[in-house]
C-alpha cells in the first residue's frame, strides 16, 4: 500500500468497514456482539488516524478527483464522531425497545447503513465535480430513509420514512435541476471551471442557485422546507433521530460550504441577502415551534431547525473564518445533541419520551439531571459551556463582513431559545416527581458515555478544540 497516500487511508477504511461489519454476520450468531465491536474498533481507529493527518494549509488530490482539504479533514472527524456516538447509542435498542416501541433487529446491517451514510458525507466534502457531489449527497441521504423505517414493527416509523422519502425525492429533483442549469451555464461539471465562469453571471446561474438552495434546504431543514423534520424525528427510532440530526445536518452544511466558497465564490456577495433571509426566518420558525412541544424528540426537531439557522449565519463571513466557525460549532453541536439523546434514550427505555417523564429527575437520578442541564445550556449558548463559544464564532463570522442586522436578530432570538431550553431544565429540576413514573436504571456503559460527553461539552467551552486539528484551525 506504499503507493496509497496516508491521507486517503481513513477514507478507504471507512468504505471497507460496512462490508466487514455486515460480513461478520455470516460467522456469528444473531445476538452476537462481534459486529458491534468490529464497528467500534474500526470507527475509533479511523477517527484516530484522521487526527494524525497534518493540516497542510491546502488541498491534496487523489486520482485527480478526490480532494482532501483541511476543511475536509475536520469535517471527516465530525462525521466519524457522529457515527461512533450513533453506534454507541443504538446498542441498547437491539436488546429492548424504547418509548413504547419494540426492539430492533439486524444490528450489523444497521451499523453498516450508518457507515454508508457517513461515507456519503465524506464523498460530498471530497468532490471536485458536480457528478461526485450529487452522488455523495444521495449516498448520505438514501441510507437515512432505510434507517428511519428500520423498526418494521413500528407503524410510526414506516409513516415517517414514507414522508421522508417523498419529500426527499422532490428535493433531489430540485438539486438535479440546479446542477443541470449550472452545467448549462458553465459547460462543464468541474468546480474550478464553474468558478471561473461564475465571474460573468447570467440568468442561468441565478436559476441554478435558486434550485440548489431549494434542494439543500430540505436536507438542512431550512424554512420553508423543514416540515418533514418533526414527524421524522418523532417516528424514527431514537438513535436514528440522533444520527439524522447530526450527520445529515453536517453533510448538508458541508454541501453549502463547498458551493458558496467554491463554484459560487465569485457571486457570494450577491447571494448573501438570500443566505441571511433563510437564516433569519429558519431560526425564528424553529424557536417558535419548539415553544409548543411536549414530546422530547419533536422538541429536538425544532431545536435542530433553529440550529440550522444559526449555522447559516457563518456563511456570510469570509472563507477561512466561516469554515473554522462551522467546524467548531458542529463538534459542539454533535456532542451536546448526542448527550441530550443519550439522556432521552435512557428515559425512553423506562418511560414515555415526553416532558412529563422528566418531572423530578434531579431527585431520582442527579447525574442524568446534570447531564441534561449541561446539554440544554450548551445548545442554548450559555457560558462557559461550549455552545456559547460556538455561537459566538458563528455570529462573529457573520458580523465580520458587516451583516450586523441578522446577527442582532439571531442574538435576540437566542433569548427566545433560552426560554424553551429552560422549560426542559425546569421539568427536571423544579417540578415535583411523579410517584407513578418507573424508576430509571443505567448500564455501566451508558453511565460512562454520559460522563464522557458531559465532561467534553464543558471542556470544549474552556479549551476550544477537540483535537490538535481543530485547535490548529482556529486562526482568528
Amino acid at each position: 500500500m506504499s503507493y496509497i497516500p496516508n491521507y486517503i487511508i481513513p477514507d478507504l477504511l471507512l468504505l471497507i468497514l460496512p462490508f466487514l461489519v455486515i460480513g461478520s454476520r455470516l460467522f456469528v450468531k444473531d445476538n452476537s456482539k462481534i459486529p458491534w465491536r468490529i464497528a467500534n474498533i474500526g470507527l475509533v481507529l479511523i477517527f484516530a488516524l484522521l487526527n494524525f493527518i497534518p493540516l497542510a494549509g491546502g488541498s491534496r488530490f487523489f486520482i485527480n478527483n478526490w480532494n482532501v482539504s483541511d476543511f475536509g479533514i475536520l469535517m471527516r472527524e465530525v462525521l466519524v464522531l457522529s457515527a461512533i456516538l450513533g453506534v454507541w447509542l443504538s446498542k441498547d435498542y437491539f436488546n429492548h425497545g424504547g418509548d413504547g416501541k419494540p426492539a430492533m433487529n439486524q444490528i450489523a446491517e444497521f451499523i453498516g447503513t450508518i457507515a454508508f451514510a457517513t461515507f456519503g458525507g465524506i464523498t460530498v466534502i471530497s468532490a471536485c465535480d458536480l457528478l461526485t457531489f450529487f452522488l455523495g449527497l444521495e449516498i448520505a441521504t438514501i441510507p437515512m430513509y432505510a434507517l428511519t423505517a428500520w423498526n418494521k414493527r413500528d407503524q410510526l416509523g414506516s409513516e415517517a420514512a414514507t414522508k421522508y422519502i417523498l419529500m426527499g425525492s422532490v428535493a433531489t429533483a430540485f438539486e438535479l435541476f440546479g446542477f443541470s442549469y449550472l452545467y448549462g451555464f458553465a459547460g462543464t461539471i468541474r468546480f474550478d471551471a464553474i468558478q471561473t465562469a461564475a465571474s460573468n453571471p447570467n440568468p442561468l446561474l441565478w436559476i441554478a442557485i435558486l434550485f440548489l438552495f431549494c434542494g439543500i434546504g430540505f436536507k438542512l431543514t431550512l424554512f420553508p422546507f423543514y416540515t418533514w423534520a418533526p414527524d421524522v424525528y418523532e417516528g424514527a427510532p431514537t438513535p436514528v433521530t440522533a444520527v439524522l440530526s447530526v450527520t445529515s445536518k453536517a453533510t448538508a452544511i458541508a454541501f453549502l460550504v463547498m458551493l458558496v466558497y467554491g463554484p459560487l465564490a465569485p457571486v457570494r456577495e450577491q447571494i448573501a441577502p438570500l443566505i441571511a433571509l433563510l437564516a433569519g426566518v429558519t431560526l425564528f420558525v424553529g424557536n417558535l415551534g419548539a415553544l409548543k412541544q411536549s414530546r422530547l424528540r419533536r422538541f429536538m426537531a425544532y431545536s435542530s431547525i433553529a440550529q440550522a439557522g444559526y449555522i447559516m449565519i457563518a456563511l456570510l463571513g469570509d472563507s477561512a473564518m466561516a469554515k473554522t466557525a462551522i467546524i467548531y460549532y458542529l463538534f459542539v453541536y454533535a456532542l451536546s445533541n448526542y448527550l441530550a439523546f443519550f439522556v432521552f434514550g435512557i428515559i425512553g427505555h423506562h418511560r414515555e419520551e415526553s416532558f412529563d417523564s422528566l418531572r423530578g429527575l434531579s431527585k431520582q437520578n442527579v447525574s442524568l439531571a446534570v447531564a441534561l442541564a449541561v446539554a440544554m445550556f450548551s445548545l442554548a449558548g450559555i457560558p462557559p459551556l461550549a455552545g456559547f463559544f460556538g455561537k459566538f464564532h458563528l455570529f462573529f463570522s457573520g458580523a465580520s463582513t458587516g451583516h450586523y442586522g441578522i446577527v442582532v436578530f439571531a442574538v435576540l432570538n437566542n433569548v427566545l431559545a433560552l426560554y424553551y431550553y429552560l422549560q426542559v431544565i425546569k421539568s427536571a429540576w423544579a417540578d415535583e416527581a411523579d410517584e407513578h413514573l418507573t424508576p430509571l436504571r443505567m448500564t455501566r456503559r451508558q453511565r460512562w458515555v454520559i460522563v464522557l460527553l458531559t465532561v467534553a461539552v464543558i471542556l470544549i467551552g474552556i479549551l476550544p478544540f477537540l483535537s490538535n486539528n481543530v485547535f490548529a484551525g482556529f486562526t482568528f
